[in-house]
């Protein structure tokens, strides 16, 4: 997009983490905010810095497990526009192997990161066509590219929406028109803390620090994306590693993945693993 200041954006997951770090980077590039999350006080929370900035920044409450109420929620947003950028931002993990996950669980995480994002997009497609420049930005992970262990759930959503967001560039893809898919590599963000709504932290291996980086970083390469109309953007050294590796060395990449429990500790124990089909 050529011009940021002024325009609107809609961001979602907006209360914590990466995507209330993209909303606060777009208020300061001039750009009106609608914000939504399923948790209140921090969506105020981030309504309140963004309105320090000088920008227009508004609120709704959304469960993005519920199609109907995110249909409702767009149509009271957006029946009169206007719209000039999409933030798909809201996700949730779970970590384990499949067979241990309930049904209940994975169906709500691919709700959240696959369908929701799916939905909201072609709801306000003809609405980001009318405008005279749009940007649509869909937040993935590393996760979406490379495969690792116990993601099983949370990596088919955001394969799924790496898939879904590069299909759509190229389908509407032209000049005053934008489709970036991000994939960052780790995050330091709510979601992997030891009291994150996730929960997943305990059952998590450890991982060294410096191998995280912040949701501010995720946010600087999600607006550089927007202004120069990038499709695929990795963020952090290690993932663009992964990424290459993944791409030209698959089998060692299988090989790391496979052998990595035998030296950590397996999440199925050997004698589980003879019961595997």
């Amino acid at each position: 997009m050529k011009t940021l200041r002024g325009r609107t954006a809609f961001v979602t997951g907006a209360a914590s983490g990466i995507g209330r770090a993209i909303a606060i980077a777009l208020a300061r590039e001039g750009v009106n905010v609608v914000l939504t999350d399923h948790d209140v006080a921090g969506l105020e929370s981030t309504r309140e810095e963004a309105a320090k900035l000088g920008v227009g920044a508004t609120t709704a409450v959304c469960d993005l497990t519920q199609p109907e109420e995110i249909t409702e929620l767009l149509d009271r947003l957006f029946s009169a526009g206007p719209l000039h950028i999409l933030v798909n931002c809201a996700g949730i993990a779970l970590y384990g192997q499949q067979r241990s996950v309930k049904d209940s669980d994975w169906r709500n995480l691919m709700a959240v990161n696959l369908l929701a994002p799916m939905q909201i997009t072609t709801h306000l497609m003809n609405l980001l066509a009318r405008a005279d420049e749009a940007h649509i930005v869909n937040m993935s992970s590393i996760f979406g590219l490379v495969p690792v262990r116990g993601l099983a759930a949370y990596q088919a959503s955001k394969y799924g929406l790496v898939g879904f967001t590069l299909a759509m560039r190229n389908d509407y893809h032209r000049n005053n028109f934008g489709v970036s898919v991000i994939c960052p590599g780790l995050v330091k963000t709510p979601m992997i803390e030891p009291d994150g709504p996730s929960k997943i932290y305990s059952k998590m291996p450890r991982i060294p620090a410096w191998l995280f980086t912040t949701p501010e970083r995720v946010a600087h390469a999600t607006v550089e994306a927007i202004k120069r109309d990038r499709g695929l953007v990795i963020v952090t050294f290690a993932a663009h590693v992964m990424w290459y590796l993944n791409r030209f060395f698959p089998g060692l990449v299988d090989l790391l993945n496979r052998e990595g429990w035998r030296s950590r500790g397996a999440i199925i124990p050997e004698d589980e693993m003879q019961k595997l089909p």
